[in-house]
């Protein structure tokens, strides 16, 4: 009689195990990890996610920027605020030719030849690759940041909207207005997680030569990423450690966080020694 086939051991099943280990990750993070699977294939509801947060990535490159309602957002703040066109004139144009987002156009040059002066500061706020994430967020940090600027005394010239701007189109702006230091607060590239992050570009005595290693960056701003409060503290740091050192970017270096916990800190220890 031929011996029978030995049939291995049945294992308990660990999906939901395993589905209970990454659904608590998964509250850590944004991130699309541990992806419920149908073979070797994803399951139809992250797979459908995964194309709707494509979708909206696409969507956010395209978008325009409406610089009205910004300006109208910005008004409290009781700022000059002048819009102004790249030498991009429009938003296919903008992204086959990054070099034309750099620059801007003529008659926006000769708009701000009227507000040259001497400024410690200028903010330009460009739609870069997500209109959507400046026009969501660039008013709650400049509403935190302009005020505390401003409380110390800085010259703050008028806030910049660029249609159609990259980050270097902020140093033909500080040049021409006469600032010693510029903000250019920018929407980054979309991702699957967030089509509407913004980065924010520092930049001491910009001119037409600027490299990006002359430049500070805060990346991911928005309220899943670093809140509104705290991107305006470290813009408004770097901007005055700017000042005090007469240098930017990666000679500079960001030291806010430690600060914010000096100032938690402090506090806590006097208390403490009084008692």
């Amino acid at each position: 009689m031929a011996d029978e086939p030995t049939v291995p051991p049945k294992r308990p099943p660990q999906q939901s195990e395993d589905r209970g280990i990454w659904d608590e990750l998964r509250r850590l993070s944004g991130a699309r990890i541990g992806l419920q699977r149908t073979g070797a294939s994803l399951a139809t509801g992250p797979l459908l996610d995964f194309k709707l947060a494509h979708a909206r990535a696409r969507d956010a490159v395209h978008d325009e920027l409406d610089t009205m309602q910004l300006a109208a957002d910005l008004a409290p703040l009781g700022m000059d605020i002048i819009v102004v066109e790249s030498a991009a004139e429009d938003r296919q144009r903008y992204l086959m030719r990054p070099d034309l987002g750099r620059r801007l156009a003529p008659e926006s040059e000769a708009k701000l030849a009227a507000h040259a002066a001497h400024y410690d500061a200028v903010f330009v706020i460009a739609d870069g690759l997500s209109a959507r994430a400046v026009q969501r967020h660039a008013q709650p940090v400049l509403n935190s940041a302009i005020p505390w600027l401003h409380a110390g005394g800085w010259r703050i010239g008028p806030i910049l909207i660029v249609r159609h701007g990259r980050v270097a189109v902020g140093d033909a702006i500080a040049s021409l207005l006469g600032s010693d230091s510029v903000a250019v607060l920018i929407g980054e590239r979309p991702g699957l997680t967030a089509p509407d992050s913004m980065g924010a570009y520092l930049t001491w005595q910009p001119h037409p030569g600027t490299t990006d290693a002359d430049r500070n960056c805060i990346s991911n701003i928005r309220p899943d990423g670093i809140g509104y409060r705290d991107a305006a503290f470290k813009l408004a740091d770097l901007l005055r450690a700017m000042h005090t050192r007469r240098i930017s970017g990666v000679q500079l270096k960001d030291d806010s966080e430690q600060l914010r916990v000096q100032a938690i800190v402090a506090p806590k220890n006097d208390a403490g020694s009084k008692a």
